[in-house]
């Protein structure tokens, strides 16, 4: 096997490394944080996919998602976006947590929301956004969270759904990315 994928998205290549996150699986690690370029395009070519759709604002998981949050923001001419962070920090009120399990992560994780995002979201429409789905862990964990919190989810996107995930009718994607034995 090959010790790199090649990603196709639109105009764009990128040669991603094989990484075996457990004696069954391999994944084609798919970084966007720093990748400026691929943000703008993956970006521009979600905010076509929202051009009919109401909503108040979009929500990311922390952190790859950011950077593709804040130029979709932009681009959709949303002033403000969520991101839902993976630990509580002392300037939160009133945090809202649920715990996830995401395929690229051993360790316990959760997802909280400050209690400000809460009053902010409470009542409204939102979109999910994030770099990659793959087992959909984190995406639920996303969804469970802000319905509780209030906020309904008028739709999910991700720049590449991995494995199985290419198959759900519940995401807008870009790119399917394949799973290695």
């Amino acid at each position: 096997m090959a010790n790199t994928y090649q990603l196709k998205l639109g105009p764009l290549t990128r040669t991603l490394p094989l990484i075996r996150i457990n004696p069954t699986t391999t994944i084609a690690s798919f970084v966007l944080l720093g990748d400026a370029e691929l943000t703008a395009y993956a970006a521009d070519q979600l905010a076509q996919k929202l051009v009919d759709v109401d909503f108040d604002y979009l929500v990311t998981m922390e952190s790859k998602g950011i950077p593709l949050a804040q130029v979709l923001s932009d681009q959709t001419h949303h002033p403000h976006f969520i991101v839902l962070r993976k630990s509580i920090k002392d300037y939160m009120q009133a945090p809202r947590c649920e715990d996830v399990h995401a395929i690229t992560t051993s360790a316990h994780q959760q997802l909280v929301l400050d209690g400000a995002d809460t009053t902010r979201i409470r009542g409204r429409k939102v979109v999910i956004v994030d770099d990659v789905i793959s087992s959909g862990g984190s995406l639920q964990t996303a969804h469970d969270l802000l319905t509780r919190a209030g906020a309904t989810v008028v739709k999910q996107l991700a720049i590449l759904a991995e494995g199985a995930a290419a198959d759900r009718s519940d995401i807008d994607f870009l790119a399917p990315l394949p799973l290695f034995d």
